[in-house]
């Protein structure tokens, strides 16, 4: 494909988003979406980092392969990122897995996710491609690693973090020479390999991935017919690059995008409740890791129109109030106090309750004199008069999901067993 002289190697590219993993570690919360389309930050989608950053980045083509539980990210997608214009060469397709070669085959891993859609991809005229998971917390200039890729000249170029050498047993691990290039993949190591500038530490996978298109459209075609393949790039295909091939570490902190030059670089896996709940929480902290206010590299979403959020009543006990908290719009607080939590959109909290460490999903109604501490609380759940969570963890057991690190999770169904047995 001609290319116009000066053209930016994103206009290039395309991002392949990966979004039909279930996320089952955050049990109800994904019974009715999958992780990607779980709700984060007040107002956002995790599915909408890795879309944002494509964007932010210049990338103006994409494609998001689905598959378990699609309608709630299908609908967000279809309501949130619908500005894209054909006519300047821009698109976001949606790939539901839809039985393309066999009636028994769906997506059968990551690699397959791609592979059946080589047509598509095609019809984009890209010269490179990004290959992303859709299901984490980040800031990331993915321009920055496409150009690193072309310079070095390397089959795959693979996202790593750097992380302390003691913790890097639960990842997929990369060994790396002085110019990293990455000379084995360990997948879950019990002696994790050290880097060569720092040997406490070690390059783990992101999950993400730069080809030129024209060589992995030969990788996904051989793929296809390999019976022996578990089409997973993880598992396969970065594996034998590595032995066969040239496979270049790309490290998150150079393309990492930071509020603050000297701050850490932020990457967070949600996949836990406990974990889920921290990453929200956070957001509270007077200056937080993860800069939701930076309008140079914002974090696009689908905004409901509603009004602004209201604070009513001023009596002793009866104070709508909230401090180190954030109030999404919609919401009222009536009389209630709030402390260090997260309320989403259209939440409505009822007077002498009290909300401590609670991270509640869209339009949480909260009843007169319930007491919540460290509680993530599901989308549209009514809490009752009095409820009291977080004071006696071997009740809260008895009713509702309650966490290795003392998160109560709160779902309706869980109340009206209660209401039933009670």
């Amino acid at each position: 494909m001609p290319h116009q002289r000066g053209q930016r190697l994103a206009a290039r590219s395309m991002a392949f988003i990966l979004a039909g993993g279930r996320g089952s570690r955050l049990h109800e919360l994904t019974d009715t979406r999958v992780k990607p389309a779980v709700y984060f930050g007040g107002k956002a989608r995790i599915i909408d980092f890795a879309l944002s950053n494509a964007l932010n980045s210049g990338i103006r083509k994409m494609a998001l392969a689905t598959q378990y539980k699609a309608h709630s990210l299908i609908r967000h997608v279809q309501r949130g990122w619908n500005f894209f214009r054909a006519e300047r060469n821009e698109f976001l397709d949606i790939l539901p897995a839809s039985q393309r070669y066999e009636e028994s085959m769906w997506y059968r891993g990551t690699v397959d996710a791609v592979a059946q859609n080589i047509d598509i991809i095609d019809s984009y005229e890209i010269d490179y491609i990004l290959i992303l998971a859709g299901d984490h917390i980040y800031k990331m200039d993915y321009e920055a690693m496409i150009a690193q890729h072309v310079e070095s000249g390397a089959e795959v170029t693979v996202g790593c973090l750097t992380v302390d050498r003691g913790e890097a047993s639960a990842f997929g691990c990369m060994a790396v020479d002085g110019k990293d290039r990455i000379t084995s993949f360990l997948e879950k190591p019990k002696d994790p390999p050290g880097l060569p500038d720092d040997p406490d530490k070690t390059l783990v996978s992101m999950g993400i991935y730069v080809f030129d298109w024209k060589y992995l459209r030969e990788r996904l075609i051989a793929d296809l017919e390999d019976d022996g393949s578990s089409h997973d790039f993880g598992h396969d295909m970065i594996p034998d690059i590595v032995k066969t091939g040239k496979a270049q570490a790309h490290r998150f902190e150079d393309s990492c995008v930071r509020h603050d030059p000297a701050a850490t670089a932020y990457w967070r896996d949600v996949g836990t409740i406990d974990a889920f709940w921290r990453a929200n929480i956070d957001l509270t902290d007077f200056t937080p890791d993860l800069d939701l206010w930076d309008r140079n590299w914002p974090i696009w979403t689908h905004a409901e129109l509603v009004p602004p959020a209201k604070f009513i009543h001023d009596e002793e006990k009866r104070r709508g109030s909230a401090v180190s908290s954030m109030i999404a719009g919609g919401s009222i607080v009536s009389g209630t106090e709030i402390r260090q939590s997260l309320l989403f959109t259209m939440c409505h909290t009822n007077s002498y309750s009290s909300l401590d460490g609670v991270v509640a999903l869209p339009y949480v109604q909260v009843a007169r004199h319930a007491r919540l501490k460290n509680c993530v609380i599901n989308r549209g759940v009514e809490i009752p008069e009095g409820l009291v969570v977080g004071e006696d963890p071997e009740e809260d057991a008895k009713w509702f999901r309650v966490t290795p690190g003392g998160v109560t999770l709160i779902t309706q169904r869980m109340l009206d067993r209660r209401g039933a047995e009670r």
